[in-house]
């Protein structure tokens, strides 16, 4: 292993903590959060390849919204696009109001972001990377202390805390992930594929954690797996080369016979008419 890193030897950017996180301390068990993302006519090229093609998709306050599709369908596009990472070629989107496009910095405040490849460093403890986390949100003091034991809590990590990163199974180095995305209780979290390569139980893990934050914030789970969107998602959309192929509650949109056929692109099937009332049966 390289190097090993002392919390106190972490270097970025600091500042006096952001007006508003004492009084989001105080309140993010007890309210509620959430923004609404809205995409009309959101389009995406890269030459003539075109990734996302006319996108119209809303997700409300608070959801919890699976985005779902084959490899190249347009899910990490829409996922860029709606961080900043990228910009649209043609169309509008939309944060709560703000473009990612014209006021990243905006977006970012509310966003949090857990990628499938976990993006931490394995020659920090996991309290000493929270704390790099935190304050490159410009978390600071007791504020930012706070935010750190309430993640190492939340997340499940305590027996982990002063443990090496490296040094945890991927299950853990995935809550660690999970915890540093919702150090600043960002109303936003887009988790990408959030239990790839995990084995069953760590994977049960994972989506019990998922599944607690539902109604707390926004969230955007990027998945291919068909039982974890069913799980953890309210509604869901999926994609097939860049166009929306349905979008609805997911009990509907995954209850067909072949759901497997949406991500080949195929139209769904009308639904069933409703078995009529036992009494007209009789």
């Amino acid at each position: 292993m390289g190097k090993r890193f002392r919390g106190d030897d972490v270097t970025t950017r600091t500042g006096s903590p952001g007006e508003g996180h004492e009084a989001r301390d105080a309140h993010a068990e007890a309210t509620p959060t959430g923004v609404r993302i809205e995409a009309r006519g959101l389009c995406r090229r890269f030459g003539d390849h075109v990734a996302l093609d006319g996108l119209d998709l809303s997700i409300k306050p608070g959801e919890a919204f699976g985005l779902l599709g084959a490899n190249g369908a347009g899910k990490t596009t829409f996922i860029r696009l709606v961080t900043g990472v990228l910009l649209p070629s043609g169309g509008h989107l939309t944060v709560d109001g703000h473009s990612p496009a014209s006021d990243p910095v905006e977006v970012r405040k509310r966003l949090g972001f857990v990628a499938e490849t976990s993006r931490i460093y394995p020659d920090l403890r996991v309290r000493a990377f929270l704390r790099f986390a935190g304050r490159a949100r410009d978390l600071s003091g007791p504020t930012l202390e706070r935010r750190i034991e309430h993640a190492i809590g939340r997340f499940r990590l305590e027996d982990v805390a002063d443990r090496w990163i490296g040094q945890l199974s991927k299950g853990y180095q995935q809550r660690v992930s999970l915890a540093q995305a919702f150090l600043d209780d960002p109303p936003l979290v887009i988790v990408d594929e959030p239990t790839s390569g995990l084995d069953p139980l760590q994977q049960e893990e994972v989506r019990a954690v998922l599944h607690e934050l539902r109604g707390k914030h926004t969230l955007i789970l990027c998945t291919h797996d068909l039982s974890e969107a069913r799980e953890l998602a309210e509604r869901c959309a999926v994609l097939h080369k860049g166009r929306l192929v349905t979008e609805g509650p997911t009990a509907t949109v995954l209850g067909g016979a072949d759901p497997l056929a949406l991500f080949r692109g195929e139209a769904p099937a009308d639904p069933p008419p409703p078995s009529p009332p036992l009494e007209a049966v009789r």
